[in-house]
C-alpha cells in the first residue's frame, strides 16, 4: 500500500540516489588524484568537481525541502539482489525494495545528467575565456 504522495516519494528518492551519485563522484575524484591510470588529470578532475559541487548544492536544497515537509529515507536491509529503504513522511512509513541493478541504473542516470550539465558549464567557461569575457 502506498502512503507517500508522489511528490514526497520523488523528493526522497532523488535525495537517496543523488547521495549515492555523490559517493561515486567523490571516489572517482580520489581515484584520479591518487592513481596513475590517467595521463592528463586536470580536465577530468575539473568536470568531476563541478559535478560534485552541483550535486552537493542540489542535495542541500533537497534536504531543506525534506525537513520542511517532514520527509526522510533510511536504509533498512541489503543483500546480493535487493536493498530496502524506509520512506517516512508525516508519521507514515513505506518500505520499498529496489533491485540492486536498478539502483545502479538510477545512479548512472544522475551521473550522466550531472556530467552533461558540468560539460556545458565547462564548455561555456572555455568559450568565454577565448572571447575575453571570463577570468
Amino acid at each position: 500500500m502506498r502512503y507517500l504522495t508522489e511528490h514526497e516519494y520523488a523528493l526522497a528518492s532523488r535525495f537517496l540516489f543523488l547521495s549515492m551519485a555523490i559517493t561515486v563522484i567523490q571516489k572517482d575524484i580520489t581515484s584520479i588524484e591518487t592513481g596513475n591510470g590517467v595521463k592528463i588529470k586536470e580536465p577530468y578532475l575539473e568536470l568531476l568537481k563541478m559535478m560534485e559541487d552541483r550535486a552537493l548544492t542540489e542535495r542541500q536544497q533537497l534536504r531543506k525541502y525534506m525537513y520542511e515537509e517532514k520527509v526522510s529515507v533510511e536504509p533498512l536491509e541489503k543483500n546480493d539482489t535487493f536493498t530496502a529503504y524506509l520512506f517516512i513522511s508525516k508519521q507514515k512509513e513505506e518500505k520499498r525494495h529496489y533491485f540492486n541493478p536498478a539502483i545502479r541504473k538510477k545512479v548512472e542516470q544522475i551521473l550522466t545528467e550531472l556530467m552533461m550539465i558540468g560539460y556545458e558549464d565547462t564548455y561555456q567557461r572555455q568559450k568565454e575565456k577565448e572571447m575575453g569575457y571570463g577570468g
